[in-house]
């Protein structure tokens, strides 16, 4: 049997901020409609938070709820939970139109840190992550560079989810972004 393995494992770049692949993580899909009140409970039960609203992700104690779409969560939970995770919230919605998939090994996680990671951020993504326009709670589903992405700000520094198959180029881009001599002093 294969041992587990995130995508880029133990890959760092420190410049004038730290960006660094984040490990394993459990992710499940869900896409249902978010009204529901079995929903709602199932999400409650499974993730420990309340559905986060539009934009806007729900994090504690390593679990959470993020907003992707208006019928769409991407429900954060521990790695080896996260079969667990999709079989109960499968059980819960039965009798609803709904679908759960654990996507955990279908993405890589990167982390973004320092003071100027908005601004490091800022340099890939279309999204408006000034401070006045982006904080703790929100949640961006969109674009770095030429790859899907979402991030949200957790723990002082960004969260980056993307896919797999495109860890080395985020990371890469990540890095570029980042290196001493590239800062532009935005919100200096």
């Amino acid at each position: 049997m294969s041992e587990l393995a995130s995508a880029l494992p133990g890959a760092a770049f420190e410049g004038y901020v730290t960006v660094r692949e984040a490990g394993l993580r459990g992710m499940v899909t869900l896409r249902a409609d978010l009204s529901d009140a079995k929903v709602k409970a199932a999400v409650r039960k499974v993730a420990g938070v309340a559905l986060p609203g539009r934009r806007q992700i729900a994090l504690k104690d390593g679990r959470g709820a993020g907003w992707m779409s208006p019928d769409e969560l991407l429900i954060l939970v521990p790695h080896a939970e996260a079969g667990a995770v999709a079989e109960a919230l499968t059980e819960a919605l039965g009798g609803i139109h709904h679908l759960v998939a654990d996507v955990s090994d279908a993405r890589a996680v990167f982390r973004v840190e320092g003071a100027a990671a908005r601004e490091a951020m800022a340099k890939l993504t279309p999204a408006d992550v000034a401070p006045h326009a982006f904080g703790e709670g929100e949640l961006r589903r969109t674009r770095l560079a030429q790859v899907a992405a979402a991030f949200w700000i957790e723990d002082a520094g960004f969260t980056v989810v993307c896919f797999r198959s495109v860890a080395q180029y985020v990371f890469d881009i990540l890095r570029l972004s980042a290196t001493p001599g590239g800062e532009v002093g935005l919100w200096a």
